[in-house]
């Protein structure tokens, strides 16, 4: 069921995982880049979302270690955001084992070509704030709801995730960057783990690609993780979104058109 691949396809799968561990560590969305790629090389619907899950957790665990250890992550503060997620990672997978491979394959590309254009709309809404927001039961409230539902689309898709964390909690929080750097990659880290669990579960994992794509996210989550920290994110986002917009439109092209 999974694809022989030659030579060429293994250095482009790498090659892919360094620079979305560079990028999502920085900015988030790097299942924008390594998704398409998966499929692009052959694999299942199915079993590229659950490989997937298992190279982005090599890049998600540098990242937010990372982040850690600069003390820009607090796990005790947002461990209700960390439990939810965790919970809405599980359903969501779930869910998605229970979706045809048909409509899988004519949908992804249309849900990542979303995520990559509000991800290059979107305002940043950050403010020059260090630390994190007073505790409080709407804070709570807040991460709960968070967790559970990126949780939740982390599990039935993934790309953009880390994107779509790092926009939400500066909206909620009202936190500087690299704080919410941080949330946005141990959350996303503790939804890739919960939601590779369920998809080697249910048997949708090529282990040697993800492993192989894994180290090289985990390579280029290290200098993304600490390039973040030194430059900032800006600089690579309209590049990022183009690259991921042309492989987008060619898997659609190929799902839609071309079958």
């Amino acid at each position: 069921m999974d694809p022989v691949l030659d030579i060429s396809m293994w250095v482009i799968i790498c090659a892919v995982g360094f620079i979305a561990g560079f990028i999502d560590a920085i900015a988030g969305g790097g299942g924008m880049l390594t998704v398409p790629t998966l499929l692009a090389s052959g694999l299942p619907p199915h079993v590229a979302l659950g490989t997937n899950k298992l190279a982005s957790s090599f890049g998600t665990l540098t990242a937010s270690f990372t982040f850690y250890s600069k003390k820009l992550f607090n796990p005790s503060f947002w461990r209700y955001a960390l439990t939810f997620t965790a919970i809405g990672a599980v359903v969501g997978t779930l869910v998605v084992s229970h979706i045809s491979t048909e409509w899988l394959e004519r949908g992804l590309p249309i849900l990542i070509m979303a995520t990559a254009i509000y991800t290059l709309i979107a305002k940043n809404v950050c403010n020059d704030q260090m630390g994190l927001p007073k505790s409080s039961k709407q804070v709570q409230r807040k991460q709960m709801c968070q967790g559970t539902l990126l949780g939740f689309y982390d599990g039935v898709a993934g790309p953009g995730t880390g994107a779509f964390w790092m926009a939400s909690s500066s909206a909620l929080y009202k936190m500087n960057l690299l704080f919410s750097s941080g949330l946005s990659r141990s959350c996303n880290f503790v939804s890739n783990i919960c939601s590779l669990a369920t998809f080697v579960y249910l048997g949708h994992v090529n282990v040697l690609l993800g492993i192989s794509m894994g180290l090289f996210l985990m390579l280029g989550a290290w200098v993304g993780a600490h390039s973040a920290i030194r430059f900032g994110s800006r600089f690579i986002r309209p590049v990022f979104i183009f690259v991921v917009c042309i492989i987008s439109l060619n898997l659609a092209w190929q799902a839609w058109f071309n079958g």
